[in-house]
């Protein structure tokens, strides 16, 4: 009997994640074949023969996908499974058209890299005992039903893709929750799905979280408790009486959602048209989009409290700045009110309108490298003074640049002193090559500076202020920049906000 383990290839640019990888699955016993891009690893499959690899999708000369599909067309037994930090929908449909088995969310744990490796070489196994079976099978009955072993396990895994690809573009809790209600009713055909929270505080207390109907019955209530109780998924498939269900529920499923063991939720689905019932299958369905969703939650609250407190640091800097120099207290969060309502106004996406909000209030960042008796000097700029300060866009964008999550609004912080006809700074940047955030932030922070007291002058009356952001139309500013800053203006609104 042979026992030699699978060998594995993994692909990543980064040189950590093939170091912990290699080192992880190499204890385990599996042999480990790595590689930096794509093409290294084409050189490889020349030569190797491997039984799963492991890549990520952003490599330069052939990132993950192209690889994925290299490999689909020299071996379609080979299951691929792609590593991201950057999930999209359009990834996600790539990947499905490349024959990717599985598609993990990095950070990855390693015991979840292996749990995923087992189950995809156990499905590789299936597989090409399949094909093995085709060529074998004789006979016209034989070769039908295998046909049809084959077509519902591409139809199982078409449903199990769908279900991952559904957990992979999520970017809140409240979304995880209706994708799942909407993908249970759409896949398993029920008539109601319902999410519920369980208070820790008070287990036995349930509050619906997301439903398409209000209330909850007490049977529903005693059978959610008891699958919270011994955490193990619950079918019924066909309702008799016995639980003491609505009558008008005729097929109920009850299943938990659980992070590190404990249970935090519970999924419900049930059919209330006659001819239809749930089945073991779609019990098993279920759980498995429970569990990607769960781990979809438990990685997005990881997220959120990363970015949370990589934000207060940050934020920490600009408010020591901002101490510094008493004139400009309160500027970053002015300057950002006045961003956000402008975009507002000129259709930007909540997608960039957070960029817009992450930039604002960091767009003086680099000022914390500006020496205190320049920032702080009462009087006006010398030649060279000037020069000192302008460096600050560079210094924010360096510091911002340190962090591989923020590469929008590097570009944003260090382009707010670029000018519309190109003679700004640092690049000399005009017109649509400068990122149109850095445009709206840029008429945002010229007109609180020029409307707050600052260390070497006193602030300017309105109709001063409002004359030079006109004058600088076309010249300093994007002209629909300073358009949709004068209809606000005129609306009152800047008034209010600042």
């Amino acid at each position: 009997m042979n026992n030699e383990k699978e060998k594995i290839l993994f692909v990543d640019d980064d040189e950590s994640i093939l170091d912990i990888a290699s080192e992880y699955f190499q204890h385990k016993g599996y042999p480990v074949i790595t590689a930096k891009n794509g093409l290294e690893a084409v050189k490889i499959l020349e030569n190797e023969k491997i039984d799963c690899c492991f890549t990520d999708i952003n490599m330069p000369g052939m990132d993950g996908l192209e690889l994925a599909e290299y490999i689909r067309k020299i071996d379609n037994t080979i299951p691929v499974i792609i590593m991201t930090g950057y999930p999209s929908l359009d990834n996600t449909i790539r990947t499905l058209k490349n024959g990717v088995v599985d598609f993990l969310i990095k950070p990855i744990k390693l015991n979840h890299m292996e749990v995923c490796l087992k189950r995809v070489l156990r499905e590789q196994l299936l597989f090409v005992e399949n094909i093995i079976l085709k060529k074998e099978v004789k006979g016209k009955e034989q070769l039908k039903r295998l046909n049809r072993e084959l077509l519902y396990k591409v139809e199982e895994l078409n449903i199990l893709n769908k279900i991952m690809s559904d957990f992979t573009i999520t970017s809140s809790s409240s979304d995880i929750f209706k994708r799942l209600i909407d993908t249970t009713i759409k896949i398993m055909h029920a008539d109601e799905a319902r999410v519920y929270i369980i208070n820790n505080a008070a287990p036995f207390e349930i509050t619906t979280s997301v439903s398409n109907s209000a209330g909850t019955d007490k049977a529903i209530e005693k059978l959610i408790m008891e699958t919270v109780s011994n955490a193990m998924p619950l079918l019924i498939s066909e309702n008799k009486g016995a639980c003491g269900l609505p009558e008008d529920i005729l097929s109920f499923m009850v299943v938990p959602l659980e992070i590190r063991g404990k249970v935090f939720g519970i999924l419900t689905a049930s059919i209330k048209k006659s001819g239809i019932h749930f089945i073991e299958k779609d019990l098993y369905y279920l759980s498995f989009m429970t569990n990607k969703a769960a781990y979809a939650i438990e990685n997005l609250a990881l997220y959120e409290n990363i970015y949370e407190n990589l934000f207060s640091t940050l934020y920490a800097f600009v408010k020591t700045i901002e101490a510094r120099d008493p004139y400009t207290q309160q500027h970053s969060n002015r300057v950002t009110k006045i961003a956000i309502v402008i975009g507002k106004e000129m259709g930007c996406t909540s997608e960039e309108l957070d960029i817009l909000n992450f930039a604002g209030h960091l767009h003086d960042i680099g000022k914390i490298g500006i020496r205190d008796v320049i920032l702080l000097k009462p009087d006006a700029y010398t030649e060279e003074e000037r020069n000192i300060i302008k460096k600050h866009s560079i210094i924010g964008a360096n510091i911002i640049g340190q962090i591989w999550l923020l590469e929008s609004e590097k570009e944003i912080i260090k382009s707010h002193h670029e000018c519309f006809d190109g003679t700004g700074y640092p690049d000399g940047l005009k017109k649509e090559e400068i990122p149109l955030l850095a445009r709206i932030l840029s008429v945002a922070d010229v007109y609180d500076a020029i409307s707050s007291d600052r260390a070497y002058r006193k602030k300017m009356e309105k109709n001063k202020t409002i004359k030079i952001i006109k004058e600088g139309r076309g010249t300093q500013f994007d002209p629909d920049v300073v358009d949709a800053f004068l209809k606000l203006h005129d609306d009152g609104v800047i008034e209010k906000i600042t």
